[in-house]
Formats: structure tokens, C-alpha cells, sequence
């Protein structure tokens, strides 16, 4: 039987939101990139998530990049966890990465922004995933929030994230230089991760990069 988990929505607090603990680039880092979260979840059981983008700068690549991330894994010894990109009835696999290490979604993610905005903005992709990479060991204060999962309320804390905050070459980066990247995680929900958003605003009332993946469902493996 199917087993389905649908995220609603990311509830605001009714009350005040509360930050946690200042944690330090390590405790950061190990937060986003949480080992183990994979293992509670059965392997004949797969994660989907949907992916949603929008893209002033390269429409047509927003099209292209919106639809269906699929988390499986390998049928044999179940080490590795596969995804795969679903549209329109089209699969293409997206990679394969050790099952014991954690929930690769969160690289899918990050690999992901920084070849959005090379391709929409200019610039080095080097460049632009070292900053990005800088942005995930620096001090941050998680929020501590609320979900509806699937009719229920689960306890959850969000990241946020600014990688071009204090880059002298923001004034060059098309919008993309105030840059937010939000990951909201719950023990509650397979997988870890419940959303992973990247936003950059810039001057207009449409932001000129919007890229969300949200957790949508466990189900049963094809």
C-alpha cells in the first residue's frame, strides 16, 4: 500500500518564532549535512520531492528545471541512494551517492543554484559554489518553527543562508547578489529535509531567481 506524506505547508509560528543556540560553521555545516538520515527509511520506500523554479533571466531554463526529484534506492544492497528527475513522463537519473552518509538532496540543491545563476548571471561557477561553500561554515542561529505534514504538526528549524552578502562583486550579479538560500529540516519528516529554497529578489516586485524543492511524499518504490 502507498504511503504518502504530502507537506502541505511551512506554517508561520503562531507565536513568535525562536531562535536556537548560535551555532558555529561546524555545528552548521553538520546541521545542513546531517549524517544518518537516510537510514530510518525503508529501502523498498522512495522520497519525492517537487521542484519548482522561476527565472526572469532564463525562462526557458526555469521550464527545464521544474518537475519531480526522485530518492530511491539501489535494489541489491540498498548502499546507495539513487535520483532521478521526472517530467512530463521523462526520467533522467541525476546520480548515485552512499545511502549511509546522508540525505544527498541538500548537493542536488546547492549544485544545482550555483548552475542557475552562472548560467543566468555571468560569472565563474567556481567562483560563485566557493562562496557558497563559505556560506555553509559560518555562524548561524537556526529557527526553531512549525510544519503541517500531512495533516499533522512537526517541530522544525530553518537555516538561512547569504553567500554574497559581503561580496565586493555583487553590484555585477544581476540580482542574484542578495542571494537566500533557506533550508527548513524536521526530525519528523523522511529524509531530514522538508524544504530547500534559494531566492534572490532583486530590485523588482518579481524576484529574478526563485528555486524551491519541497519534500512531497513517501511512497512505495517503483
Amino acid at each position: 500500500m502507498r504511503k504518502t506524506l504530502t507537506t502541505i505547508a511551512i506554517l508561520l509560528a503562531m507565536t513568535a518564532p525562536l531562535s536556537a543556540e548560535t551555532l558555529d560553521g561546524q555545528q552548521t555545516y553538520d546541521l545542513l549535512f546531517k549524517e544518518g538520515t537516510l537510514t530510518p527509511v525503508s529501502k523498498d520506500m522512495a522520497l519525492r520531492y517537487q521542484r519548482e523554479v522561476s527565472n526572469s533571466l532564463k525562462p526557458d531554463a526555469a521550464e527545464r528545471d521544474t518537475g519531480s526529484i526522485v530518492l530511491s534506492f539501489e535494489e541489491k544492497a540498498a548502499t546507495m541512494a539513487l535520483l532521478q528527475f521526472q517530467q512530463d513522463g521523462k526520467k533522467r537519473g541525476l546520480g548515485s551517492f552512499p545511502a549511509s552518509v546522508g540525505n544527498p538532496m541538500i548537493m542536488y540543491f546547492y549544485e544545482t543554484v550555483v548552475r542557475d545563476m552562472a548560467e543566468a548571471a555571468g560569472g565563474s561557477p567556481f567562483y560563485i559554489r566557493n562562496r557558497v561553500k563559505e556560506s555553509l561554515i559560518r555562524p548561524t542561529e537556526p529557527v526553531v518553527g512549525e510544519a503541517e505534514v500531512n495533516g499533522e504538526t512537526v517541530s522544525t528549524q530553518t537555516v538561512r543562508l547569504y553567500p554574497f552578502a559581503n561580496d565586493p562583486n555583487r553590484a555585477q550579479m544581476k540580482g542574484f547578489g542578495d542571494l537566500e538560500l533557506t533550508v527548513t529540516m524536521s526530525e519528523d519528516v523522511p529524509g531530514w529535509y522538508l524544504s530547500l529554497e534559494a531566492l534572490a529578489q532583486g530590485e523588482g516586485d518579481t524576484p529574478v531567481y526563485h528555486s524551491e524543492i519541497d519534500f512531497t511524499a513517501l511512497e512505495a518504490s517503483e
